[in-house]
């Protein structure tokens, strides 16, 4: 049986990466409003937002996995001690 510390641990765990892709996310958010307002034509401007929005766009899809891997973990750690109930439950052929 998946142990209450273990659980925990796999909550934090989640937590912790969504606190870091927030706090990245945040973070690259501020440099491109920074760079945004030192910029001196619209050309530089829209090459870097489109920079920007691809490097975004890149970095949410990588923490999105990572995210819904440590999802899946969880889920099996917390329905592992009912494999056995359904097991017993699942007739045999």
């Amino acid at each position: 049986m998946a142990s209450a510390t273990t659980l925990a641990e796999s909550v934090k765990t989640i937590a912790t990466a969504h606190a870091e892709y927030a706090r990245k996310a945040f973070q690259d958010a501020s440099e491109f409003i920074s760079k945004l307002t030192s910029l001196k034509s619209p050309d530089e401007a829209v090459k870097l937002q489109a920079d920007y929005a691809k490097s975004a766009l890149e970095t949410f899809v990588a923490e999105s996995k990572k995210i819904s891997e440590l999802y899946t973990d969880f889920a099996k750690q917390a329905f592992q001690p009912f494999e056995g109930l359904i097991a017993r439950m699942t007739p045999t052929k």
